[in-house]
C-alpha cells in the first residue's frame, strides 16, 4: 500500500512539473506559436501580373515594414488587406487579384518579421500600432469612404480595431476569432489564459464599428471554429451580417464562390 502511495505522489509531482513546464513554454513562445512568417531578402524583387507599387511603412520605433499596393486599371477605392499568421505578401498574390478584378486597389502589409519587413512582433500594442500607422499612410491617398478594411484569420483582430477607429466604407472579416482567450479556451482549456499577452479581443471592437460589417466563415474551418463568428454576431448592429460558407475550410476563403458572388453584387 505504501509503495502505491509513494508511486502516486511521484506521478502527481511529475504531472505538476510537466504542467508548469508546458505553461512556461507557451508563455515564452507566444510569438512563435501565433506567428509563422517567411522571410524575404531586402533586395528581393516582387513580380506580380498587375501593376504594383512597393511601399515602406515606418513604425513608431523606426522599424521599416514592407507593403505592396496592387493596382487596378480604374480604381474605385482601396481594399486594406491584413493577412493571416503565416507566409508573406507573395502568398497573398491571388487574394489581391480578387479585389483588383473588382476595380479596387489592394494594399497588403507584411507584419514585422514577415517578408521584407524588419524586426519581430513582441507585443499586441506594437502589432496594432504598426497596422494603424500603415492604414493612416494609405488614407493620404484614398478617401476613407472608399476604403474597405479586410482582415483574414489573425488579421481580423487588428482589422476590427482599425474599423472601430475609422470611417471606412466597410469591414469584411474572413474566419475571425472572438478573441485569443476564447481560442485558447476552446483548444486548450487546461491552460490558464491569464498569462496570454495577445488577447486580441475582436468582440470589443465590433460594437464600435460605424461601417457595415460582413463576416464570412466556413462551417468546416479546422483552425478557427465557426462558433467564434456566431459569438461575434451577438455584438452586431442591424447593419451587420454573418454569412456561413458551407464546407469551407480555413484556407482559400478569398476564392470561395459564394463570397465572390457577394463581392460582385455589393462592390
Amino acid at each position: 500500500m505504501k509503495l502505491i502511495v509513494k508511486i502516486g505522489k511521484r506521478l502527481l509531482a511529475f504531472m505538476i512539473v510537466l504542467y508548469i513546464a508546458v505553461c512556461a513554454y507557451l508563455y515564452f513562445q507566444q510569438e512563435n506559436i501565433l506567428f509563422h512568417p517567411t522571410k524575404l531578402s531586402s533586395d528581393y524583387e516582387f513580380d506580380f501580373k498587375v501593376e504594383f507599387e512597393e511601399k515602406t511603412i515606418v513604425g513608431e520605433d523606426g522599424t521599416k515594414l514592407s507593403g505592396v499596393l496592387f493596382k487596378s486599371e480604374n480604381s474605385k477605392g482601396l481594399v486594406f488587406y491584413l493577412h493571416g499568421n503565416a507566409g508573406d505578401i507573395t502568398r497573398c498574390e491571388k487574394d489581391a487579384y480578387v479585389y483588383t478584378d473588382l476595380g479596387y486597389d489592394c494594399f497588403v502589409l507584411d507584419y514585422r518579421g514577415f517578408g521584407k519587413s524588419e524586426g519581430k512582433i513582441i507585443s499586441q500594442n506594437q502589432f496594432y500600432s504598426d497596422v494603424e500607422i500603415a492604414y493612416d499612410s494609405l488614407c493620404k491617398s484614398y478617401e476613407e469612404q472608399n476604403i474597405i478594411i479586410l482582415g483574414y484569420s489573425i488579421g481580423t483582430g487588428p482589422a476590427s480595431m482599425l474599423a472601430a477607429k475609422s470611417n471606412a466604407k466597410h469591414l469584411i472579416l474572413l474566419a475571425p476569432y472572438y478573441s485569443m482567450i476564447d481560442m485558447m479556451n476552446n483548444q486548450y482549456p487546461f491552460i490558464p489564459s491569464y498569462f496570454l499577452d495577445y488577447k486580441l479581443k475582436t468582440f470589443e471592437f465590433i460594437e464600435n464599428v460605424k461601417s457595415p460589417i460582413s463576416i464570412f466563415h466556413g462551417d468546416a474551418d479546422e483552425i478557427i471554429y465557426y462558433g467564434a463568428s456566431v459569438k461575434l454576431k451577438e455584438h452586431f448592429s442591424s447593419k451587420d451580417e454573418l454569412i456561413k460558407l458551407s464546407g469551407q475550410l480555413h484556407g482559400g476563403m478569398n476564392q470561395n464562390p459564394t463570397y465572390n458572388r457577394w463581392l460582385k453584387k455589393n462592390f
